[in-house]
């Protein structure tokens, strides 16, 4: 019997630690282009720039950093990298207070702290089976996600109301207090940091990344996870990189309904984070997988249809449906993927998967340009949700459909 994470207090203290670091990542992802245009007055370039370099770490460094990650301590990594996050945002505002502030530093800021931001995130995936038993990998991923939607809620109108009363430079440094306050968090975890192999044991960079690449070729699931995510992704970043271009210039909607409907996502994400544990527990956890995007693909046809009259509605329903099977799909695949990897090497094989995935959400978003270019806002909305809603199909011919849960996968193998 699955028993709730809720109940370990260690876990509850590594999950506070992901509120303070979900809500400072959103806050800052508002603040520092904020810190741009008021401080510096920066033009559409370099705010561009500035918001390519937040996640430019995770093509740069995303497959090296899981043969760090599985040399080391899992949780050392993840505090490591918060308070060198907490160093980096905190210098913007005592740079803005002695007049040294500057494009430069924000860009080279913006870098690192996405560089600190890879290595969390592979720590993180990977520290969690160490936390909780294997039977309980999907009720805590599933509360991890609902904290990653409620931070992608709540963060940038936090950050908006911050940056109104206190100003944009002075909200980066409640984001590192928000990363200092994870780190504190994680410090009071009371289970030990499983030892990572003997130094002897090591693989080299090369023959690490090789490695990781490799195992998640050769299984066969993983395989057809990783090409549904990617084919998903960069869908999905084509169709966000033309959403507010859409409700602005072809729907004509007002700025005030634009925020309201981009901010249903989220709220789709909270209710995935609320009910994956639950639906895989009583349906099977392969079952929901490869259910939830199936289930949800459909509704995506309704957001071309969107017009400023009750059928705003449609972007809505479309957001919602999608963010929730996307999390609850999300619990699903990094559950198998934490179940059926071998500990010593699930750092490597969590930054394959990431640096795959997220490398085709910039490589989406300039197709999407292209396509919109050339074709139209709306028309291009057509093309990427119909290739969405067969995004999923490699899932239907995977043993998922046949499973209630991944045990009986490798009970058969």
């Amino acid at each position: 019997m699955t028993t709730g994470v809720l109940r370990s207090p260690d876990f509850l203290r590594f999950l506070s630690s992901h509120v303070a670091n979900e809500l400072g990542a959103n806050v800052s992802r508002v603040a520092l282009p904020l810190v741009a245009v008021l401080a510096l007055h920066a033009g559409p370039l370099e705010v561009g720039v500035l918001s390519a370099l937040q996640t430019a770490a995770f093509l740069v460094i995303g497959l090296p950093a899981g043969v760090w990650v599985d040399r080391l301590r899992k949780r050392r990594v993840m505090m490591t990298s918060d308070l060198t996050k907490c160093l980096l945002l905190a210098s913007i505002p005592v740079s803005d207070a002695l007049g040294l502030l500057s494009i430069g530093l924000l860009c080279v800021v913006a870098f690192l702290v996405g560089v600190s931001q890879v290595f969390n995130d592979v720590a993180d995936q990977t520290y969690l089976p160490e936390l909780v038993s294997r039977d309980s990998l999907s009720d805590g991923n599933s509360k991890l996600e609902f904290v990653r939607s409620g931070g992608a809620l709540a963060g940038p109108s936090l950050g908006g109301a911050l940056v109104q009363l206190v100003g944009a430079s002075r909200t980066m440094l409640a984001t590192a207090l928000a990363a200092l306050g994870s780190v504190v968090l994680l410090s009071a975890v009371k289970t030990p940091d499983q030892p990572p192999v003997a130094e002897e044991e090591r693989p080299r960079m090369l023959q690490g990344i090789k490695e990781g690449l490799a195992f998640a070729w050769r299984d066969r699931l993983l395989r057809t996870i990783i090409a549904t995510t990617a084919a998903t992704n960069l869908t999905l970043s084509a169709v966000m990189s033309l959403s507010v271009l859409f409700l602005a210039d072809v729907v004509r909607l007002p700025p005030g309904w634009i925020g309201v409907l981009l901010m249903s996502g989220a709220v789709g994400g909270l209710l995935g984070g609320l009910t994956a544990g639950w639906l895989t527990r009583k349906y099977g956890t392969a079952r929901m997988t490869w259910l939830a995007l199936t289930v949800t693909s459909p509704f995506g046809l309704l957001l071309p249809m969107t017009q400023a009259d009750w059928r705003a509605s449609f972007f809505t329903i479309t957001s919602i449906a999608l963010s929730w099977g996307a999390i609850v799909y999300n619990v699903g695949q990094l559950t198998y993927r934490q179940t059926v990897t071998p500990a010593p090497m699930l750092g490597r094989v969590n930054a394959t998967v990431r640096f795959v995935v997220w490398g085709m959400m910039p490589l989406g978003a300039l197709i999407g340009g292209i396509v919109a270019q050339r074709i139209g806002v709306r028309e291009a909305l057509w093309v990427f949700m119909c290739a969405r809603l067969i995004s999923f199909a490699p899932l239907l011919f995977s043993p998922l459909p046949r499973l209630r849960d991944f045990s009986q996968l490798q009970t058969k193998s």
